[in-house]
């Protein structure tokens, strides 16, 4: 089994920063692509960002410019920087991640983010 422990969300003003962290353990032999994704109230959720194992990241057309994700392997785990934060950042932002050799997918508990003045 694999766990996933997602911190760093809260409630940050507009222009703000904040920096997510999701910690993967338990029975992990390797991790493939990192990712995040997004889900705001009354919508679908959605990819942030997603790094693979070789480090090729790509991001959400809305978030480019502002978030970076990485990882640190030795650690199983995933960041996502998050700056110039906007009111329609606002989200539960879940963690994901692929598991090898059989590429489980394993989804984070969530964690709140809130942009508002």
């Amino acid at each position: 089994q694999v766990q996933l422990v997602e911190s760093g969300g809260g409630l940050v003003q507009p222009g703000g920063s904040l920096r997510l962290s999701c910690a993967a353990s338990g029975s992990i032999f390797g991790i493939d692509t990192m990712g995040w994704y997004r889900q705001a109230p009354g919508k679908q959720r959605e990819l942030v960002a997603r790094i693979t194992s070789g480090g090729t990241t790509n991001y959400a057309d809305s978030v480019t410019g502002r978030f970076t994700i990485s990882r640190d392997n030795p650690k199983n785990t995933v960041y996502l920087q998050m700056e110039s934060l906007k009111p329609e950042d606002t989200a539960v932002y879940y963690c994901r991640i692929v598991v090898l050799p059989r590429r489980y997918i394993y989804w984070g508990q969530g964690t709140q983010v809130t942009v508002s003045s």
